[in-house]
């Protein structure tokens, strides 16, 4: 075997594993906002093969097997449609997507942790109506403390979200690559600019 053979072999490959999927709903709403409901490219080409998926768009690229050749999707519709969950977890994630990546003290983005509004030492609970995120200096600053003492006050008060909620939530922070085929399913229920 010569050496050029196995590097085209390797590196070809890997070049398409930049090519994931939008996963739409069967009624064309992404399963999720944030974050997006993406499939590896593998995936979309399994599922289309085995007919669990209409394909709505494609990339350029092509992937061959001995018999087959196909366009990589880069849009998929499920056949059969998948119900959005009413309950919410209790996650980090979600926490910090229905405070919206910000420090309820002070506005804060980045360096985020979690804080008990009613310290745990004092009885506070790991709740939805409890639980906040924090930088890490507001988070220090309140420590144990019971918030009155602190100086620092709430930007709004912690409740659970609803899923729909949360999920319009989602849309406010749009993953870091965006393909154009993508564009006409993310925002097509979002009001139109006059």
């Amino acid at each position: 075997m010569d050496g050029d053979f196995r590097v085209e072999f390797t590196r070809n490959p890997a070049s398409l594993k930049h090519r994931p999927a939008l996963v739409l709903n069967a009624d064309y709403r992404p399963l999720s906002y944030y974050p997006l409901s993406l499939w590896p490219w593998q995936d979309a080409v399994k599922a289309a093969w085995l007919d669990r998926v209409d394909i709505v768009a494609e990339y350029d690229d092509i992937v061959r097997s001995p018999s087959t050749e196909i366009r990589i999707p880069s849009v998929v519709v499920l056949k059969d449609y998948v119900k959005p969950q009413k309950r919410v977890a209790f996650t980090r994630f979600n926490l910090f997507l229905r405070d919206e990546f910000r420090c309820q003290y002070c506005g804060a983005r980045g360096d985020l942790t979690f804080d008990h509004v009613v310290p745990r030492a004092s009885g506070g609970v790991t709740s939805w109506q409890n639980v906040v995120a924090a930088c890490s200096p507001c988070n220090l600053k309140k420590g144990a403390k019971p918030l009155h003492r602190t100086g620092l006050s709430l930007r709004k008060p912690p409740r659970q979200p609803g899923a729909e909620e949360l999920r319009n939530m989602g849309r406010k922070f749009p993953p870091n690559h965006l393909h154009e085929s993508w564009m006409d399913f993310l925002y097509w229920d979002a009001e139109l600019q006059a």
